[in-house]
């Protein structure tokens, strides 16, 4: 796998709102920045806005994923994150820092480090600490650390309902949609609504029941977010 894994686009901007579990607008304001309170916020995620309604690639996607674990509704910090983003950008010379291995590794944490303190971002958002004299990676980050599945450096897939769960989204797999063994987890929801336990369910698609439970409990929470 190369970086060009991370530049795909896989999914409209509604589409990969859907899947984080957070709202379009919030999403639209990480990838494109905006206006509020009379004040204009270049983007954390791009470079720079894309305009229009441009698909979402597949790094933008994972790193949208990393905001998601600290997200503070509203109060993200966009001038802070955009900077430290891009401080790492230019020290690890790679287009999508976050989506990128380094920065979580022992070798890379003193450069995030450096680099939080170098836009000043809050505490709260930091993705290194130092714990015992040593530089460690803080909850949310190391969270996020262990759901990637990573392949040569870069974000191969990902464990969208965290590190214990069968849940994956990968780029080359059913167009980056959840699937667990390959089989979609929509699909399975689908033959449990039509009232096929789940041992039917395993038995068709060659899973186990453990796998057609975590896939139904995914799919149950995902509707529970689209209702409320």
């Amino acid at each position: 796998m190369t970086t060009t894994v991370l530049d795909r686009e896989m999914y409209t901007e509604a589409e990969a709102a859907r899947l984080l579990r957070v709202s379009p607008s919030t999403l639209h304001y990480w990838l494109e920045g905006g206006e509020r309170r009379n004040k204009t916020y270049q983007p954390i995620i791009r470079p720079e806005p894309r305009g229009g309604h441009a698909d979402v690639t597949w790094a933008e996607f994972v790193e949208a994923g990393l905001l998601k674990a600290y997200r503070r509704d509203a109060n993200v910090p966009m001038r802070e994150l955009r900077t430290f983003v891009e401080v790492l950008r230019q020290r690890l010379d790679v287009p999508y820092p976050l989506a990128h291995q380094r920065p979580y590794v022992t070798s890379g944490r003193a450069l995030v480090m450096e680099a939080q303190k170098q836009a000043d971002l809050a505490g709260d958002w930091w993705l290194v600490g130092e714990a015992s004299g040593q530089l460690a990676l803080l909850p949310a980050a190391d969270a996020f650390y262990r759901s990637v599945i990573w392949d040569n450096d870069v974000a191969g897939g990902w464990r969208i309902a965290g590190e214990e769960s069968p849940v994956v989204v990968d780029p080359d797999v059913r167009f980056g949609r959840p699937n667990v063994g390959g089989i979609s987890t929509e699909v399975i929801w689908e033959h449990n609504r039509a009232g096929e336990s789940d041992d039917e369910i395993a038995e068709d698609f060659g899973l186990s029941q453990a796998d057609v439970w975590w896939a139904l409990s995914y799919e149950q929470a995902s509707r529970a977010k689209r209702v409320a």
